[in-house]
């Protein structure tokens, strides 16, 4: 009696979701995976192969490090102050106002408006003989004032920190707004049921349950201020400059794609950082427990 032939095994094929992941890995890794790659390599790479010296230029350049601290001074004062109106705003539209879809509208406008065309709106009330100075000679309140004067630092910061807020605090309402829809009412109903003041029930019933649309916003809107460069370019040219304004001129002004490679990785090593400071300071008590 011949012996039996052993079935051929099956082969294995890759279970459907990672089929239908596939195409977006790809694309992913064309689009971000490969320009990542050259990115670091033209930053570490000289005439004669591996090379800091792109390194070295780029910190002796004397903007460097104004750009940096400009970078972190507009995130520390526009990130908090953008966050404290649109949780205000998503309030107001929470409570039923009357005509408040009508305001939320009105709100998201800014949306619409490209980052250059709004620095250019808010160059029209900064300049020398803007809205702003013209309002304040009608006030009697002086004859002008050089808001953007590289001599005044202040002004530029605050020109630039109120064109931001108007830009983009649309964008952190929105996602507030859709966090505040999906918290059950039952919630806040029950809690004012038990006595809890609007204070009590925005702190212990609201925030934490809005606390992952916040982390998103804030993770998205950080990026986001890390690389501002159109509207401070409108308002202010390089005498306000910032990193990503100093990757411009380095790679468009200077042709000299290495140190503005280097300086790009330094803006994505600050929204790499700022990010995983957010992830681990709002997750969620699940998550931290999981990683003990």
């Amino acid at each position: 009696m011949g012996s039996v032939s052993a079935a051929p095994r099956p082969r294995r094929r890759l279970p459907t979701p990672y089929l239908l992941l596939l195409p977006s890995v790809v694309l992913m890794a064309l689009l971000f995976g490969w320009p990542l790659v050259s990115g670091i390599a033209d930053a570490f790479t000289g005439p004669d192969g591996f090379t800091l010296a792109n390194w070295s230029r780029m910190l002796s350049e004397p903007n460097f490090p104004a750009a940096v601290r400009n970078t972190l001074l507009l995130i520390a004062v526009v990130i908090p102050l953008q966050f404290l109106l649109a949780l205000g705003m998503a309030l107001l539209l929470q409570s039923k106002l009357r005509l408040s879809g009508l305001y939320f509208y009105i709100w998201a406008v800014p949306l619409a408006v490209s980052d250059l065309a709004a620095g250019l709106v808010w160059l029209t009330v900064f300049t020398d003989r803007g809205y702003l100075n013209s309002l304040l000679s009608v006030l009697g309140l002086g004859d002008g004032f050089a808001w953007l004067s590289y001599q005044n630092e202040s002004t530029m910061l605050l020109a630039v920190v109120m064109a931001e807020i108007w830009r983009s605090t649309s964008l952190v309402l929105i996602i507030v707004v859709a966090g505040l829809q999906v918290i059950p009412k039952e919630y806040d109903e029950a809690a004012q049921v038990f006595g809890a003041t609007f204070w009590q029930r925005l702190r212990h019933v609201t925030l934490p349950l809005v606390k992952p649309s916040l982390q998103v916003a804030l993770i998205l809107r950080t990026i986001l201020a890390v690389q501002a460069f159109s509207v401070a370019q409108a308002l202010t040219g390089r005498n306000f400059p910032l990193l990503v304004g100093e990757t411009y001129e380095w790679f468009v002004t200077l042709q000299n794609p290495a140190v503005a490679s280097a300086v790009a990785l330094v803006v994505l090593g600050i929204s790499i950082a700022t990010s995983a400071v957010y992830l681990r300071a709002l997750r969620q008590p699940e998550a931290a427990r999981g990683t003990r």
